[in-house]
């Protein structure tokens, strides 16, 4: 699937209708299990097919874009923050395990909400499948039986991707495996857990089963009692027959060789009769910026919705986009995301100028970054701007054009919000404030010459300027002095912003110092601004 000169979901879309000509419809899918929060990671698997979903579509072709919530899985770890009470429901379906706050009816759909609501926002489209209730309609019946009448067949298949120090470290028996396989779990009528033993199995529809918990035995009918669920590997290849999938990407772990991939491509061929999918192993994300490792598990995830607080929809998209799922790449809550805005921006003035290859061309589409304006304020100066101002975006929009700085209104809009909550959110610690008081010690060790150029400053601001354009002219006039080098100039006007920003907020830099003067309370300015003390 890698040809350089066309877009990679392109290639990998051309490849699924040469493997499944002339189909009517091209089913994509895709699936995670709402055991925790969905993070990022995650993330990266549904923009895999959602990318070559749309390939397909441009193709002509129709396509059922399914995302199946693999819900009736058991709940195998209680998360960091939840109350250790909770540790009551391990190993029940995720569907059957109360919220912990009360505020969906189950663990399950808790985090299915935050998942879809995001994927609305991002404006992808996909039909949910929910496991649970496509187990308990009888739906899967039918493959049920199969597996298990196929029981032996299915242990062959995973001994056979099994290495031989791996069954030595397991102490597995083949014969004594294949013997007592079963490609199913059975959530237990006495506690409702999958801490089962199957003891028999009649060749059709009667199971029976000791619950380990209470001791108890039953014998159900699968038909007829819908607390059965099929082993995942099976499960999986159950699926991509039910639904006639046709492109499934997935982790690389699941995709290496004798990995997950392996055994259900064999196992849906010979119990189910059909072809696996088409797939393509993804990389995993990196994440910059929050210290401690992220992880559903402990709690911490961070999920599409907490990047899309920083990250404008189109650069979320272009980033996953535009790297080929093998490629690994970072999302950022450091100033990376600085740059990451930065080379977007570029990427846009490139393709309105006609200078990008069309996989670049095609990545930008994908993300709606073809129809954003080439006037698109950059996101370090939404930063800068918009604390000054706090956020507002009016005051924003005077100051860029007083400064003959001119940004499409909506960007300015949307980058503001984005900013925001970078900078409070995650880095308050670079917000710019005022000092409280006079920085005295500075200003100790100021000479003669330096404090007179403050005094300068500030007998401007004591006349009343409230002109940004002139401010700025003033601010860089102020240090010149006759005879000035080009280099003495600049170095002279560093030097004498330095001193500025050391008075007001105890630091060496800060926003552009026009605006801020213009933006900020004048008498506290002047207060901060005394030579005289």
């Amino acid at each position: 699937m890698n040809q350089p000169d066309v877009y990679w979901a392109r290639a990998a879309a051309e490849e699924v209708v040469r493997a499944f000509p002339d189909l009517p419809v091209y089913t994509v899918s895709s699936g995670i299990s709402p055991s925790g929060e969905i993070h990022f990671g995650n993330f990266r698997e549904i923009m895999t097919q959602h990318a070559v979903a749309e390939e397909l579509r441009k193709m002509g072709k129709k396509v059922h874009f399914v995302f199946v919530w693999d819900e009736f899985d058991a709940l195998r770890k209680i998360p960091a923050g939840v109350d250790p009470s909770w540790e009551a429901h391990l190993r029940k379906p995720l569907t059957s395990v109360p919220d912990p706050l009360g505020n969906y009816p189950s663990w399950a759909k808790r985090h299915e909400a935050a998942f879809e609501k995001s994927l609305a926002e991002l404006d992808i489209n996909v039909e949910f499948r929910y496991q649970t209730a496509v187990y308990e309609s009888g739906a899967y019946d039918d493959a049920i039986v199969k597996a298990l009448r196929e029981r032996e067949t299915i242990a062959k298949i995973l001994l056979s991707h099994m290495s031989e120090k791996s069954k030595q470290a397991k102490e597995i028996d083949e014969a004594d495996f294949i013997a007592s396989y079963y490609p199913v779990s059975v959530f237990s009528s006495f506690t409702g857990k999958d801490t089962t033993e199957i003891l028999s199995y009649d060749g059709d529809s009667m199971l029976a089963y000791r619950c380990q918990e209470t001791g108890k035995e039953e014998t159900i009918s699968l038909r007829e009692r819908h607390i059965v669920k099929l082993a995942w590997k099976t499960d999986w290849a159950m699926r991509w027959a039910d639904m006639g999938v046709n492109f499934e990407s997935a982790g690389k772990d699941h995709l290496s060789p004798d990995g997950s991939y392996d055994v259900s491509q064999d196992i849906v061929k010979s119990v189910y009769g059909t072809e696996a999918p088409l797939s393509l192993a993804y990389e995993f994300i990196g994440i910059r910026g929050l210290g401690a490792k992220m992880s559903g598990s402990k709690g911490n995830a961070v999920t599409p919705g907490a990047l899309m607080e920083i990250y404008e929809t189109p650069l979320l998209l272009w980033l996953y986009f535009r790297k080929q799922p093998f490629q690994r790449f970072d999302l950022a809550f450091d100033s990376e995301i600085l740059r990451q805005y930065a080379e977007l921006d570029a990427e846009v003035e490139k393709l309105r100028a006609g200078k990008l290859s069309e996989p670049d061309v095609e990545a930008l589409r994908l993300a709606g970054a073809d129809t954003l304006s080439n006037k698109l304020i950059p996101f370090r100066q939404a930063i800068a701007f918009g604390q000054i101002v706090q956020w507002d975006v009016d005051k924003v929009v005077y100051m860029l054009e007083s400064l003959d700085l001119h940004y499409d209104r909506a960007s300015v809009e949307s980058r503001l919000k984005k900013a925001q909550a970078y900078l409070e959110k995650h880095h308050p610690e670079d917000a710019v404030a005022l000092l409280g008081e006079t920085n005295r010690f500075y200003r100790s060790n100021m000479s003669h010459d330096r404090l007179g150029l403050i005094s300068k400053l500030r007998e401007v601001l004591s006349n009343g300027e409230d002109d940004i354009a002139k401010l700025e002219v003033l601010m860089y006039d102020i240090p010149k002095r006759e005879g000035m080098s080009e280099e003495e100039k600049k170095k002279a006007q560093r030097d004498f912003f330095k001193d500025v920003y050391q008075l007001l907020i105890g630091k060496d830099t800060g926003p552009r110092l026009s605006t801020f003067l213009w933006a900020t309370d004048r008498e506290r300015v002047l207060g901060l601004l005394q030579t005289d003390l």
